[in-house]
């Protein structure tokens, strides 16, 4: 996984169109309003007005997510951060947001129903973080 990135998005909330225009983005790496919209439409199940894939990507870059660039007489949007530094950023969200119950109580009843795998990740995670560190003082 990324760590997290200097730069993060102003509002990390994605709706579930945002999400899939995002996704589509990052697999283009820079797209259009016509290469999203016709991406979309390629499910002969979706309809999706050509404005309302305008209007999304408007939103997108307001959130911080997306840059507009002009080229000549269009528009293309490219992401501002990776589907990785992403999922590194909602999961640090998600991670404090947790932690800002502070009632250890809580958190540990939390711990403890926890199935073998999961504690085996932590323990993962737990030695991950110590041998970061180790190299950080040794810098």
């Amino acid at each position: 996984m990324s760590h997290l990135p200097d730069y993060r998005p102003q509002k990390l909330s994605l709706g579930s169109l945002e999400t899939e225009i995002l996704e589509i983005i990052w697999e283009l790496e820079i797209a259009t309003v016509k290469q999203i919209h016709d991406r979309i439409l390629s499910d002969p199940e979706r309809e999706l007005a050509y404005a309302s894939v305008t209007t999304v990507l408007n939103r997108l870059t307001q959130k911080g997510w997306l840059k507009c660039i002009k080229q000549a007489r269009a528009f293309s949007w490219q992401p501002l951060i990776s589907r990785e530094q992403a999922t590194a950023i909602q999961a640090y969200e998600q991670l404090q947001q947790f932690l800002a119950i502070s009632n250890p109580d809580v958190v540990a009843s939390f711990a403890d129903s926890l199935d073998t795998s999961s504690l085996e990740q932590l323990e993962a995670i737990a030695s991950r973080l110590q041998s970061i560190r180790r190299q950080r003082q040794q810098q």
